[in-house]
């Protein structure tokens, strides 16, 4: 088991080692807030930044929650993403929970352990008391929440929404995998390389899908196992800074809408993302934007 988890940790692309940032408050948009602090609920505990918007006159719109990939710490997710200012233009909370390395040397969500994937107990279960504290301390109803994430992030991004439907609105994957495609160390490097060995679940909730058409580190045939299916789909194709992405719409099995978006050349990294962030191709297109897109309209339907 020693040289699995080895070859697991070699998977984990290396961190630059002066990509560590701090997030300042100069940074913030005036009147924002950024903080830590500590969740203790039934199924454990973490540290988490919340991010809330400059707009105090104005109703909060709903909760964005961050999951940050293998080795990245909030701070560093945060920056690299750029989802802070974007949040505060459509009046959103973000959440940027901590992985700790008592949990996984790496830093990872353990989106592959069965005792994680339940709804009643482990990180998905920690996660979603997490959402819904913070949903209720700032009087939302509890379909709030959004979340969004990459690589590891992604995958338990997936996980927490499949597990918690009732509290996860919509879904934003970033070269992610699909709840179900592994069920421990051995099974998860399968499903990274794109075996299909596992017994993948497509997402149930709206959900929009990012994934680099290069990415050695999670296989980019897990995209279409975390879109399944779909139905009434249009396709249409687009080019960023420097990069081509084909979009994939269409409606899922519960007929909720889905986006599987495929990015021509850009491998295991945040697509759009900030150059002073880990794992962030700064070429586009800008997958922070789009998610908040996404999630806007799904909140503008549901006003309607």
């Amino acid at each position: 088991m020693s040289q699995v988890l080895a070859e697991l940790a070699a998977r984990v692309p290396k961190r630059a080692p002066n990509l560590r940032p701090t997030v300042l408050v100069a940074d913030l948009p005036e009147r924002a807030t950024f903080e830590r602090r500590r969740y203790e609920g039934p199924h454990g505990s973490r540290e988490y930044l919340l991010f809330c918007p400059s707009g105090q006159q104005r109703p909060i719109r709903g909760v964005v929650m961050m999951l940050h990939g293998c080795t990245q710490t909030p701070d560093d997710f945060a920056v690299g993403t750029g989802m802070n200012r974007l949040a505060d233009d459509h009046d959103l909370i973000v959440v940027y929970p901590e992985q700790t390395r008592g949990d996984n040397m790496q830093l990872c969500w353990n989106w592959f352990r069965p005792g994680d994937q339940r709804s009643d107990g482990g990180e998905a279960a920690l996660l979603a008391g997490l959402g819904a504290a913070v949903l209720a301390e700032h009087g939302l109803e509890p379909a709030g929440l959004f979340v969004g994430g990459l690589s590891a992030g992604g995958a338990m991004a997936a996980l927490l929404a499949n597990t918690h439907p009732h509290l996860v609105t919509a879904a934003a994957v970033h070269s992610g995998l699909a709840p179900g495609s592994a069920k421990d160390v051995v099974s998860a490097l399968a499903a990274m390389r794109g075996d299909a060995s596992g017994r993948a679940e497509a997402l149930t909730v709206p959900s929009i899908i990012f994934h680099g058409s290069a990415d050695a580190t999670v296989a980019p045939v897990n995209a279409g196992r975390l879109a399944g299916p779909l139905t009434a789909t249009t396709e249409r194709t687009g080019t960023g800074p420097s990069r081509r992405f084909d979009v994939l719409s269409g409606l899922n099995a519960s007929g909720h809408p889905v986006e599987v978006w495929r990015i021509n050349g850009a491998g295991h990294t945040w697509s759009g993302g900030k150059a002073e962030g880990s794992y962030t191709d700064p070429t586009g297109p800008d997958a922070s934007a789009e998610m908040i897109r996404f999630f806007v309209e799904i909140l503008d339907k549901r006003k309607g």
